[in-house]
């Protein structure tokens, strides 16, 4: 098999998928790790704009709370799958145009097909994509079905083992995301296969539980549930309970209520100035732009981080992250001209040097 890694829009996930586990060689391995990192990427983009589309900056509240937790999850899973590619030899790209996420489109890959991702303000819609994103192959609370990303990390593990011989333990990153959340999100160096496998049960129970639990094994606090039942509840509007005669869990228990948010609209394709309606005014085109730049720039840091930068090149990268968040709230405060009960998101798209 040859697959180019470079193509985000590609279906290279369904035929690594598609392969005896026996054929895979050191190129499927490494081109798989590739593929994992740009879709734990793709998730943060969608997951950030509808977090920082609540109004309330109080990040103790319960639906703010439970999103923040996600994406520092998803962080360090991202770190911890490019911990993976490098210890065996792999480099990370993250700034060739094109594997960095595309929007509103597919999951890289060709995972979930047919699932369209975009960017918007937080919604209960906004909320079911963001479940649809983590479903399980055999969830708790309902059935499913499709090529998920969970299965896709089971077939890394099952083949990892056989290339054990290539963990070199270079060009490893270390990060203490875990002194601000719970066990298990810590960026941890991957020196030997029992790391590797640590973390990718990490990554498959942080996001669909288990088959036992809707519940995270990994918690920042008792009763944390995995992202996709956490998105559910939010999608649904009531929480998960265990129904005390069946056993099974529902989505029929308290009220989940929607914070304030900025009604931050869907970010159209290519970007706000190819919407004719609402092309943006200068000011805003600037702020955009600001977004663009600082977003394309901790790419680049993050890039280099697995290179030879290591923790400066991470502190940068913390740094054009901090960037984000004020202008993604600067935006929200926009109204879209065509439709004012709307207002302006930001874009994600990498602008090149």
């Amino acid at each position: 098999m040859t697959t180019g890694i470079l193509d985000y829009e590609s279906d290279a996930i369904v035929q690594l998928m598609s392969m005896a586990e026996e054929d895979w060689t050191e190129k499927e391995l490494k081109d798989a790790l590739q593929r994992a990192i740009m879709l734990e990427l793709s998730t943060i983009p969608p997951y950030a704009t509808a977090l920082w589309s609540i109004t309330d900056p109080d990040n103790s509240k319960p639906v703010r709370h439970t999103i923040r937790e996600i994406v520092f999850d998803e962080m360090s899973h991202f770190g911890l799958v490019c911990n993976m590619l490098t210890t065996i030899g792999g480099t990370v790209v993250l700034t060739d145009p094109a594997t960095v996420p595309k929007y509103p489109g597919e999951l890289p890959g060709g995972v979930n097909p047919g699932l369209t991702v975009y960017l918007s303000g937080l919604t209960r819609e906004s909320a079911a994509l963001f479940s649809d994103i983590e479903k399980p192959e055999n969830p708790l609370a309902f059935a499913a079905d499709g090529n998920t990303i969970g299965a896709f990390y089971q077939r890394i593990a099952n083949v990892f083992p056989t290339f054990a011989h290539l963990i070199t333990g270079q060009r490893q990153i270390s990060f203490p995301l875990g002194s601000s959340h719970g066990a298990g999100n810590d960026i941890v160096p991957m020196n030997t296969i029992d790391d590797v496998l640590k973390a990718i049960d990490i990554i498959q129970t942080q996001g669909e539980g288990t088959t036992a639990s809707p519940d995270n094994p990994f918690p920042g606090a008792p009763g944390e549930l995995a992202h996709y039942y956490a998105f559910k509840e939010i999608a649904v509007g009531k929480e998960l309970v265990q129904n005390p005669t069946t056993k099974k869990y529902e989505f029929t228990g308290p009220d989940v209520p929607l914070p304030d948010t900025s009604p931050v609209a869907r970010v159209p394709q290519g970007g706000w100035a190819d919407d004719p309606g609402n092309r943006p005014d200068q000011t805003t085109a600037g702020l955009l732009n600001d977004f663009n730049t600082s977003y394309s720039d901790m790419l680049r840091a993050l890039e280099a981080a697995w290179g030879d930068g290591g923790a400066a090149s991470i502190g940068e990268a913390i740094g054009h992250m901090g960037e984000l968040r004020g202008t993604a709230q600067k935006l929200n405060g926009i109204k879209l001209p065509a439709d004012p009960r709307f207002s302006y998101g930001p874009e994600w798209l990498f602008v090149q040097k």
